[in-house]
């Protein structure tokens, strides 16, 4: 198994239904109060592509890339048209002072690219597949054009020499999810199909999506 670095139809992804899990235990007391447990410290998106599929057309490339990708066994990016940018809004364009990443302490040259939801209990989420070319970054909000570069596949920021201590490190981008196919299979429902047209309709009943943890 490994990943690779391939986009799930992105027309077919922007059809899809699905978003982040989390796996909460509650336990109902005699009292009626509860007790919470969060059995997982990060979450974990899934998705069904088949509410993307319109046409035979997007059936037949779905197909091609689950044998390319073999089944399950291959992981790829995805595009969550819902959430693929560094911004607070969902498509906006990023902007080098979208992120904070850390604070240099004049020996680090590293830091991981991550996106924070929420500021009263912010949940911070790691980024390991930005859009090649579509990061920025900047040190106590100046634009840096170069001295840095970024790794498309784990998402860690590395700067030629380290940032001085109490500097604080921020970027921007575009990203991907990590996913792979949920399912041993594909069963197609073609409920018309024209053998001289060349064409018909059909159906995927579900496509199960699921983000890998790196």
């Amino acid at each position: 198994m490994s990943f690779l670095d391939l986009d799930f139809p992105r027309d077919v992804a922007s059809g899809v239904v699905g978003g982040p899990e989390r796996r909460v235990d509650i336990v109902a007391l005699a009292s009626g109060e509860e007790e919470r447990n969060a059995r997982w410290k990060n979450s974990r998106r899934s998705y069904d592509a088949g509410f993307g599929i319109r046409s035979v057309d997007d059936l037949a490339t779905v197909i091609a890339f689950f044998e390319e990708t073999g089944g399950p066994l291959h992981s790829f990016r995805f595009r969550d048209w819902s959430d693929f940018s560094s911004a607070a809004s969902a498509d906006a364009s990023p902007a080098a002072t979208d992120q904070s990443l850390g604070t240099g302490d004049g020996a680090a040259t590293e830091f991981q690219l991550v996106k924070t939801y929420g500021s009263l209990n912010p949940y911070l989420r790691k980024i390991t597949k930005p859009v090649a070319g579509s990061v920025l970054v900047a040190l106590d909000g100046a634009a840096q054009g170069a001295g840095w570069s970024v790794n498309n596949l784990t998402g860690i920021l590395s700067f030629l020499s380290p940032p001085a201590p109490g500097v604080v490190v921020t970027a921007g981008f575009f990203f991907d999810v990590p996913v792979r196919f949920d399912t041993q299979s594909i069963a197609t429902d073609m409920a018309f199909f024209s053998e001289s047209e060349g064409r018909g309709v059909g159906t995927i009943p579900e496509i199960q999506l699921i983000e890998v943890r790196e």
